[in-house]
C-alpha cells in the first residue's frame, strides 16, 4: 500500500485510539464514542490499545484515565477529539509531539460559522506533524470489522415508558462504503441501510473536509478489495480537476453513486451554512459527474435503490428489458416506467416466441398467458412457470436484463420460485430486478429473502425500472471505455457479496 493510503488506513484500522474529551456522563458524545469502542474491545473486535483522555476523571469503564495526549503511553495512531474548538489547536500540538498519524475532529464551531482562522490554525498544525484529518464538525468513520466506531450518536434511546429502542444502528459489514459531507445524512443512511439489511464496508463523514477531501477517500476506496459500490453525499467538491482523474480511475472499477445536494440557489446557501460548503452550477456537476462515469440520483430513494441493485447485480450490456410478471396492471406500469426512464420493453426473437409457444402447447404455462413481452402468467401462475419462463427470458440474445413482478399474493405460488430464480442469475451475465407489492408479512419476507440471495427487490414498479435504468447506464458507461467485459468478468467471478445474510 503506498504511503498516502497508509495515513488514511489510520483511521480504519489503527493500533492504538485516545478519546480526547471522554467521559461517562450520559448523553454527551465523548460518553457515546468512547462507549463505542470500550465495548468494542471488550468484545475483542478492536484489538488494539485505547486510552480515554479527561483531565477530571481517574478511569473510565474500567480503563485508566490520561490527564493529556501526551501522558498516554506509547504510540498513538488515531485521535478522536470532543473537546470545546478553541481547545482543539492545543490538542493538535500534543498530537504532533506524540506523532500521531490520524485525527477525527467531531467538535463543531469553526469555518461553518465564520471561525475560519480557527480551523485554518488546527490544519496548519496538522501539516507541520503530516497528521490527516477529518472534519471538524463530522461523526468521522465507522469499520465494523476493526471495531472503530467514532459516531457520537448512541445506538439506542429509552422512551418515557423505559422501553428501549434502536436508535442509530450500525450496520452488518458488507460491500456498500458510503462517504458523507453531512453527518446527519450519513447516519440516516446508517438507519436506512440496516433497516434493509445492506452491509457496509466502511462510512466516512468529514464534515468541513479541513484536510482530507472527497477525492482522496475516493482514491483509498477504490483500492479497497472489500468496497463493491461506493455512495457519496456531497454539497461541493475541492479540486475539481483531480477529483476528475481520481473519479473516472474508479468508475471503471466500481460504480460511484452520488447526491449533489444545494442545486438550487436556496439549497447553496443552506449548504453553506451547513459546511461551510460553495457550491458551483449544478449544471457544470451535471455534466463532469457524467463525463466521470459517476451515477448522479436526484433523491435519497434513487440513492439507496441504485447502490443496492448496483452492488448486487452485474450492470446491462443493453437498454432492452424483459418483464415477467403475474399482474397484468403492474406490468404495464413497469413498461410505462421504462419508456419515462429512456429504457425499452421490445417483443422478443422468434426464437424466444416459439420456446413459449412451445410450453403452452405441452401445458406448462397456460394458452391465455401473454408471451411476447411482457411476459404475463396470470394469477394463475406457480413457481415451476416463474423459473422456466425467466430461464427463456435471459436466452434472449437482445433481452439484456429482467424486472420480475413475482407478486406474492396469488393462490399457487409458494416460495421456491425465490431460490429458483436467485440461482438462475448465476448462470447468465444479465441483471435482474425484482417487484413484490405489499408491506405486510409475506411480502417483506419475499423481498428479504431475495435481498439476501443477491436479488435486488423493491417494493414498486417505479422503483425497480429506476434501478434497471442505473444498471444500463453503467454498463453503456462501461462498454464506451472498453471495460465491460473486465467488470462483469470480476463481478461475477467474485464471492456471493457479503452484503447479505445467507439462509437460516
Amino acid at each position: 500500500m503506498e504511503e498516502s493510503l497508509q495515513r488514511l488506513d489510520a483511521f480504519f484500522n489503527p493500533k492504538s485510539v485516545a478519546v480526547i474529551g471522554a467521559t461517562v456522563k450520559p448523553g454527551k458524545p465523548g460518553q457515546v464514542i468512547f462507549k463505542n469502542l470500550a465495548t468494542s474491545k471488550q468484545r475483542g473486535i478492536y484489538k488494539g490499545e485505547l486510552y480515554p483522555v479527561n483531565p477530571g476523571e481517574e478511569s473510565l469503564l474500567g480503563l485508566k484515565c490520561y490527564k493529556t495526549l501526551s501522558d498516554c503511553p506509547g504510540d498513538v495512531d488515531l485521535v478522536a477529539i470532543i473537546v470545546p474548538a478553541k481547545a482543539v489547536a492545543s490538542v493538535m500540538e500534543q498530537a504532533v509531539t506524540k506523532h500521531v498519524k490520524a485525527a477525527v475532529i467531531i467538535t463543531a464551531g469553526f469555518k461553518e460559522i465564520g471561525n475560519k482562522a480557527m480551523e485554518d490554525e488546527v490544519v496548519s498544525i496538522a501539516k507541520r506533524g503530516n497528521i490527516r484529518l477529518l472534519g471538524p464538525n463530522c461523526l468521522g468513520v465507522f469499520y465494523s470489522k476493526s471495531g472503530i466506531d467514532t459516531l457520537f450518536l448512541p445506538e439506542m434511546k429509552t422512551l418515557s415508558t423505559g422501553k428501549e429502542v434502536v436508535a442509530t444502528p450500525r450496520p452488518m459489514f458488507g460491500s456498500i462504503a458510503m462517504i458523507t459531507q453531512s453527518g446527519a445524512f450519513g447516519s440516516a443512511a446508517l438507519d436506512y441501510l440496516t433497516g434493509r439489511q445492506m452491509g457496509v464496508s466502511k462510512f466516512v463523514s468529514f464534515g468541513n473536509k479541513c484536510d482530507v477531501s472527497e477525492t482522496e477517500m475516493l482514491n483509498y476506496l477504490m483500492h479497497d478489495d472489500e468496497t463493491k459500490v461506493i455512495l457519496v453525499y456531497l454539497e461541493d467538491i475541492k479540486n475539481g480537476r483531480e477529483f476528475m482523474k481520481v473519479a473516472k480511475e474508479c468508475t471503471l472499477k466500481k460504480p460511484v453513486v452520488m447526491i449533489k445536494s444545494g442545486r438550487s440557489n436556496a439549497g447553496a446557501r443552506a449548504a453553506a451554512s451547513h459546511t461551510g460548503a460553495i457550491a458551483g452550477s449544478d449544471k457544470v456537476y451535471d455534466a463532469v459527474f457524467e463525463q466521470c462515469g459517476i451515477i448522479r440520483a436526484k433523491s435519497m430513494e434513487e440513492f439507496f435503490d441504485y447502490g443496492k441493485a448496483l452492488a448486487m447485480q452485474p450492470p446491462a450490456e443493453g437498454s432492452n428489458i424483459g418483464i415477467l410478471t403475474d399482474a397484468g396492471g403492474p406490468g404495464v406500469m413497469t413498461v410505462d416506467e421504462l419508456e419515462t426512464q429512456g429504457l425499452t420493453a421490445n417483443h422478443f426473437e422468434k426464437e424466444t416466441d416459439d420456446k413459449f409457444t412451445k410450453l403452452q402447447q405441452e401445458g406448462k404455462i397456460l394458452m391465455i398467458a401473454a408471451t411476447h413481452n411482457p411476459v404475463d402468467l396470470t394469477a394463475s401462475v406457480t413457481d415451476e412457470q416463474f423459473t422456466i419462463s425467466a430461464d427463456i427470458m435471459f436466452q434472449d440474445p437482445h433481452t439484456y436484463g429482467i424486472i420480475f413482478l413475482g407478486l406474492h399474493h396469488m393462490p399457487g405460488l409458494k416460495e421456491n420460485y425465490i431460490d429458483d430464480i436467485a440461482a438462475l442469475t448465476h448462470k447468465y451475465h444479465k441483471p435482474i430486478v425484482m417487484v413484490d407489492i405489499g408491506e405486510t408479512e409475506m411480502a417483506l419476507f419475499t423481498r428479504g429473502r431475495f435481498d439476501r440471495l443477491n436479488v435486488p427487490a423493491f417494493g414498486s414498479p417505479e422503483d425497480a425500472a429506476r434501478a434497471m435504468k442505473a444498471l444500463v447506464w453503467y454498463g453503456a458507461y462501461l462498454k464506451k471505455n472498453g471495460a465491460y467485459e473486465k467488470y462483469v468478468k470480476a463481478f461475477k467471478s467474485s464471492a456471493a457479496p457479503s452484503h447479505v445474510q445467507t439462509k437460516e
